[in-house]
């Protein structure tokens, strides 16, 4: 059975992680994708980070064009002149300039969705300016709800989130695009920034800062950061997490580790539990952390209160949620989590990342 995208053809412009995470994502469903690069090394996280390439370009071709060469520019046009999708991630206006911007590629294919990836956007005041993942989330205002109530703002995520998240936009508006496609029979032009994408994440604490008239960011930090029964919680051999947010998991948490006063009907309602955060979660730290965490779990799972172990990224592949539902298969740059999201005719694994220029050779 085919996948769904097969009879897809991607021209793929892009490096680093953003955009060929996107088309990576669309070399799983059956999309056919060429990665053009420029040589003599190709995209930069060839060699900067080798194993990021090869998890991420996996199941692609590669040409190598200089852009600024005219027969090169040329056969590039003859590529995205023939594909259905071009992604490019340039800084805005530099495809324009190579001859191979939108109205470039329309010209000859007017079918086509062309996407431009980018930091900021096609338009407004930082259109030129550089940018990476950190730069996005602080621009977005995702950084200031981040770290520990109390002090600075701080990045903690230990993924390029900025990176992944637009990359995720960008293929659901891709596929859109491709299915608004059948019915106009039009392409279009797709302008993504990553800061965009990241400002629509931030909606649902937008809206409770709305609903409550919350201004100061201290207050903002305290609702995004600090809820009753619910965080990291340090074991006598690691970290659980505890999620006893509604209230027949809360009075479930107060029997299973008897917490007292706390257990009175003073405390049934969110709202009241919120009052006092900072002594639930002290109170909560404090039965837990002599315990070790499988012991903690077992105790959270007998009275079926929300709970999960922090697991290393190595543990977590070799669990029993991983095993069930097939999350690592062995690829030739190892171990790897296919697509999460099984859709029909889509296979396991792919072709290894390709060798720069090989459908040269």
């Amino acid at each position: 059975m085919s996948g769904p995208l097969t009879g897809v053809t991607v021209a793929d412009f892009s490096e680093l992680l953003p955009g060929p995470f996107l088309t990576g994502c669309m070399a799983e469903m059956g999309a056919s994708v060429i990665k053009i690069e420029r040589p003599p090394h190709g995209d930069g996280v060839r060699t900067s980070s080798p194993g990021t390439f090869e998890i991420v370009n996996r199941g692609k071709r590669s040409i190598a064009l200089n852009l600024k060469d005219d027969d090169d520019r040329a056969r590039a046009l003859r590529i995205a002149g023939k594909a259905d999708v071009v992604v490019e991630g340039f800084r805005p206006g530099v495809m324009a300039r190579l001859g191979l911007g939108y109205d470039d590629v329309n010209a000859v294919n007017p079918g086509v969705i062309y996407l431009s990836m980018s930091g900021y956007g096609q338009t407004g005041p930082m259109v030129k300016a550089p940018g990476h993942d950190l730069n996005y989330l602080a621009l977005a205002g995702v950084t200031s709800l981040c770290g520990e109530i109390g002090k600075a703002p701080d990045h903690t995520f230990g993924l390029p989130v900025a990176d992944l998240g637009g990359a995720i936009y960008g293929l659901s508006s891709v596929c859109a695009a491709l299915f608004q496609r059948v019915t106009t029979g039009k392409g279009q032009h797709i302008d993504l920034s990553i800061t965009d994408c990241l400002a629509h994440w931030v909606n649902p604490r937008r809206g409770v800062f709305n609903h409550n008239g919350l201004k100061e960011l201290e207050t903002q930090r305290k609702v995004a950061l600090s809820r009753p029964a619910y965080g990291v919680f340090a074991v006598a051999d690691g970290a659980i997490t505890i999620a006893a947010l509604e209230g027949h998991f809360w009075k479930a948490l107060c029997t299973a580790l008897d917490l007292g006063c706390f257990a009175s009907p003073e405390f049934d309602s969110l709202d009241s539990r919120r009052a006092k955060t900072a002594e639930i979660n002290a109170a909560v730290a404090a039965a837990v952390a002599p315990m070790t965490r499988d012991a903690a779990m077992a105790l959270m799972e007998d009275q079926d209160i929300p709970a999960a172990p922090v697991l290393t990224v190595d543990e977590a592949a070799a669990s029993a949620h991983f095993a069930a539902r097939g999350l690592i298969v062995d690829t030739l740059a190892g171990p790897a989590t296919p697509f999460p999201v099984r859709l029909a005719g889509m296979e396991r694994d792919l072709a290894p990342a390709p060798k720069l220029n090989e459908m040269s050779r």
